[in-house]
């Protein structure tokens, strides 16, 4: 990838914190511009600020001499279509500088930011164990903030399995939906689960403080989101099969009804087709009798009530 020069007329769309000797510098929306600066202030290797700009990586990590390069995604979700899509945040860190690029999607990264840069307090909290603890910050915020979405699937799955159990709801296009988020959140939270668990070892030479036991309850609360997910799958699955079912039984008593009356009326129809025949028939009388239609229509009302009364001792009906 070719850097080109940074414009110095162009103003840069970045934000830069410092406590002590670590920076941390982030960066929302980035674009050439903003690569440029990296490349011309940082050594960066210009595969990972190409990458900072793809949205097409998979999570990762690169480790090199001087610093780590990550990759992290995160369910974002689309209230219009309904359905989560993966926040991508990039994130370069060295032992005295912590750049964290992205396209504004994690509100707890872009809260932290603000409460470091108005409260000096916050800030050293932060800062003060190194550029690890900080990325630990960010990372456990995101993690944390993921829990409301967990308990808004979990309530709008107790929704659809009411529907699925109401005749008078159609429920195949809710659970659907839901089906869709529920596997969209897992191909976005499972490789995220195997980088975090991969990332305190990399991270120690960053940090001042042992991070082990920060990392520890990290992981199992990304455990903890994975095996909701898994259960939350194997119950809409269930929900589906039942939603299928029910429908299918539904359909099938209609079907019982309309086919019993259809046959009702085809015997009907071949009683009034013989006697609307130009011949003479038992009991057909002569043209213009009254006697004619009441033997008609005792007819059809026995041969009705015969096939009804056979349907039932059958218990078609």
């Amino acid at each position: 990838m070719a850097i080109p020069e940074v414009n110095k007329e162009q103003p840069l769309n970045l934000a830069s914190l410092t406590w002590g000797d670590l920076t941390w510098v982030n960066i929302e929306h980035p674009a050439e511009q903003e690569m440029a600066y990296l490349a011309q202030h940082y050594p960066f290797h210009p595969l990972d600020l190409d990458d900072c700009l793809s949205r097409k990586q998979r999570p990762k990590i690169d480790q090199y001499k001087d610093y780590l390069f990550i990759v992290f995604h995160f369910p974002v979700y689309n209230k219009v279509t309904r359905v989560s899509t993966h926040g991508q945040l990039a994130v370069f860190v060295g032992d005295k500088y912590l750049i964290t690029v992205h396209e504004a999607q994690l509100r707890t990264l872009m809260k932290l930011f603000r409460d470091c840069e108005v409260d000096e307090e916050v800030r050293q909290e932060n800062f003060s164990s190194g550029s690890g603890y900080l990325l630990y910050r960010i990372i456990d915020g995101a993690v944390d903030s993921y829990f409301p979405v967990l308990d808004k699937i979990l309530s709008l799955m107790e929704e659809v399995e009411d529907s699925v159990f109401d005749e008078n709801v159609e429920a195949a296009h809710e659970l659907a939906v839901l089906r869709r988020d529920i596997i969209t959140q897992r191909r976005i939270i499972f490789p995220m689960r195997t980088l975090i668990a991969n990332l305190e070892d990399k991270l120690r030479r960053f940090t001042k403080v042992d991070i082990s036991v920060f990392f520890g309850d990290l992981v199992d609360h990304m455990n903890k989101i994975c095996e909701t997910l898994d259960e939350s799958k194997e119950i809409i699955e269930v929900y589906k099969d039942t939603d299928y079912l029910l429908g299918t039984n539904r359909i099938n008593r209609i079907l019982r009804v309309l086919t019993i009356l259809a046959t009702i009326g085809t015997v009907l129809t071949a009683v009034a087709s013989f006697y609307g025949m130009n011949v003479p028939l038992p009991g057909g009388g002569a043209p213009g009798s009254p006697h004619a239609w009441i033997i008609l229509l005792a007819a059809m009302v026995a041969a009705m009530a015969g096939m009804i009364l056979f349907f039932h001792r059958k218990r078609w009906i």
